[in-house]
């Protein structure tokens, strides 16, 4: 069975764009693959190295939102990054062979370094280990060998580094040992945030996989419609309704969907009504995640072995190739 590696930095509880754009599809790829999932602890502190005091419960909270969502850990080998060292290792060899120009031209890097200088200004928030984030995310694939990567079309260049460091090292030290990821494309639903920006955290504009049904009603209360329409009965706009028909296209039925259409376009259906149909409607989709989630939270000692049993699994693999990989450099 081909290998597949992916991974989540661990910010703590997840929202439906995380569900929507990643885990849905991980839901599928267990099933067809030999996958290795990781929550990027080290990946974290590249940005946050100094905010660490919820970093384990971040962890925790990401990993319960995986299991609850369906991640199974007797299919997918389910793992927390600081706990396999070997990946460590491997970086630091990744690292010697890795020109800096490669680096430095990843665009995620680039964002990030935006991110950090417009807070303060300072170009010097860039870090050490921050340069490093793209040679460690090979070092992620390429510590299981993987044949591919679930990314999504703005993660292909972080693939496309791995094949390049790949070759390299297969070029460097003789060897066809490494296997060349190919990127995955997710096939998934995007979802933008309840004010029509991208969905984040940060940007408190999101729905979160944990959040109660009441929580959620009114989050979805709070999401932008049509601008244009004053009144109830006013005939509506759904294409420039800038949120929530984009939420009824991947929540709905394709009947529902029509029906919600028909009726705005008709000012049949007043917008404050269209969304508390609509929190119902998600509500609905995730009530027997949030409750498979209460039981994790219930009994965070079956997170934590599940956690501890897959960087075991994980670890035994990653021995046999920095076994092959120490052998191929011609390490003591």
């Amino acid at each position: 069975m081909q290998r597949m590696v992916s991974g989540m930095r661990s910010t703590g509880k997840l929202h439906l764009g995380h569900y929507l754009g990643v885990i849905d599809n991980w839901l599928k790829l267990q099933n067809e693959y030999e996958c290795y999932f990781f929550i990027a602890d080290w990946h974290a502190l590249t940005t946050k190295y100094d905010k660490t005091e919820n970093l384990k419960q971040d962890v925790l909270e990401v990993a319960m939102d995986w299991l609850a969502c369906g991640i199974d850990p007797n299919k997918a080998t389910i793992y927390v990054q600081s706990q396999v060292p070997e990946i460590a290792e491997l970086h630091i060899y990744l690292s010697m062979i890795t020109p800096q120009n490669w680096v430095e031209r990843d665009p995620t890097l680039k964002d990030m370094a935006k991110i950090l200088k417009s807070k303060d200004g300072m170009a010097s928030q860039i870090n050490y280990g921050l340069m490093g984030y793209p040679v460690l995310m090979s070092a992620d694939i390429m510590m299981f060998n993987a044949d591919f990567v679930p990314v999504g079309i703005d993660q292909v260049a972080h693939v496309e580094l791995t094949r390049d460091i790949t070759r390299r090292f297969n070029n460097i030290y003789n060897t066809d040992f490494f296997h060349e990821a190919q990127p995955k494309l997710n096939e998934c639903s995007l979802i933008c945030g309840l004010d029509g920006n991208k969905m984040g955290k940060s940007f408190n504009n999101d729905i979160k996989i944990s959040d109660t049904a009441e929580v959620t009603a009114k989050k979805v209360m709070s999401a932008i419609t049509d601008r244009s329409r004053m009144r109830k009965d006013d005939p509506g706009h759904p294409e420039d309704c800038e949120v929530a028909f984009k939420y009824w296209k991947i929540f709905g039925t394709e009947e529902e969907v029509e029906t919600v259409k028909c009726e705005c376009e008709k000012g049949a259906r007043g917008c404050a009504d269209c969304k508390r149909q609509l929190g119902a409607k998600i509500n609905e989709r995730f009530a027997e995640i949030r409750e498979r989630r209460r039981y994790y939270e219930e009994h965070p000692e079956v997170v934590k072995q599940i956690l501890e049993d897959g960087a075991k699994k994980a670890r035994v693999e990653a021995q046999k190739v920095l076994k092959e990989v120490r052998n191929l450099i011609g390490m003591y």
